[in-house]
């Protein structure tokens, strides 16, 4: 009985001695897979020059959020299928009030004869009947070019109608030659253009920085995407946009500006995906700070948080800091 007993506890014992061992292999196996913890490295100078380190002093800067929508670049050609038809139905009008005039002429001088006895009132009689048809005719075509300035009204809206219908042909000669582009964008439910807003960016790839301006022409009379919100026409001088291309926009919100920092895309870098920068903290030492938010922007990233004006912000040399950092935290192996 007590070698059976003798035998349990030390089978105990090695089992709570190979647990331990095992938690410590797991315990060093974590800390060699964490993330760095190390947030500081320390350079000389001679290194960052030779390593092409450059940093930029961060500035404050108030900053638009933005949001983006969707659009495309419209064809015309129904815009100027509009203007031929008005022009015609102006020519038609001009000719009809030209034979509304003789008519007129014809009649008074048809009604002068028949007082003074020369005419037949059946010569006066059909000459009236011409003026009637004259000027019912002046009435058609009156009606027709006032329908097709409601037609064009209600696809395009006033500020279009008038640069389409206008007897200044030139207005319209940018949208003909491809200087301008006409382009229609709609906006998420939620959101709204800002009274204040004239001008967005636009980009054909979804690529902020290579956005262009395009300047506001009015709200769209219809929507044109399978989005639900409001609707907006604009027109861009991009070369690189073509009739039928689906764009991005990017659109400042209507809240007040935040202020922040702006830095260049080359001084933001990723790991453990985290998005991360560096600032250099004194002469030679380096500083690794987590972004928590940062937004897109044409000149690069506008940071509201984590960062503060007058910080040196490394900008070139900012993977080569964390190679270094993670040099740092590989073991060193024993000499045995």
């Amino acid at each position: 009985m007590n070698r059976l007993l003798t035998a349990c506890l030390f089978a105990l014992t090695m089992l709570c001695s190979s647990w331990a061992y095992a938690d410590k292999e797991d315990d060093t196996l974590a800390e060699q897979q964490s993330p760095i913890a190390q947030t500081q490295i320390t350079l000389s100078t001679d290194i960052q020059k030779s390593s092409a380190i450059e940093t930029l002093t961060l500035k404050p800067i108030s900053h638009h959020a933005e949001f983006v929508a969707y659009g495309k670049v419209l064809n015309i050609q129904s815009l100027l299928t509009l203007r031929h038809r008005y022009l015609l139905a102006l020519t038609d009008q001009r000719s009809a009030q030209a034979k509304f005039k003789q008519s007129e002429q014809n009649t008074n001088r048809q009604q002068e004869l028949y007082s003074s006895g020369v005419s037949s009132k059946r010569a006066l009689q059909e000459q009236q009947a011409q003026w009637q048809s004259n000027h019912a005719q002046v009435d058609a075509t009156h009606y027709q070019s006032t329908a097709i300035i409601d037609e064009a009204l209600l696809l395009w809206g006033k500020e279009l109608t008038n640069l389409t219908l206008s007897n200044d042909h030139s207005k319209l000669d940018a949208f003909l030659s491809g200087r301008q582009k006409l382009i229609q964008i709609t906006l998420p439910t939620h959101q709204h253009l800002a009274n204040t807003v004239l001008s967005i960016e636009v980009e054909a790839s979804g690529n902020r920085a290579k956005a262009h301006k395009a300047e506001l022409i009015s709200a769209a009379t219809h929507a044109e995407l399978i989005a639900q919100g409001e609707s907006y026409f604009f027109q861009t001088s991009d070369k690189s946009l073509l009739p039928g291309m689906a764009i991005s926009t990017w659109i400042p919100e209507q809240n007040t500006a935040a202020t922040g920092v702006m830095i260049p895309k080359s001084a933001l870098i990723w790991y453990m995906d985290q998005a991360i920068v560096y600032i250099k903290s004194s002469e030679t030492t380096f500083s690794r700070l987590v972004l928590n938010s940062y937004f897109p922007s044409a000149n690069g990233y506008f940071v509201p948080d984590t960062l503060n004006p007058n910080q040196k912000l490394v900008i070139t040399g900012a993977q080569m800091l964390l190679s270094e950092e993670l040099k740092g935290q590989i073991p060193k192996e024993d000499d045995d």
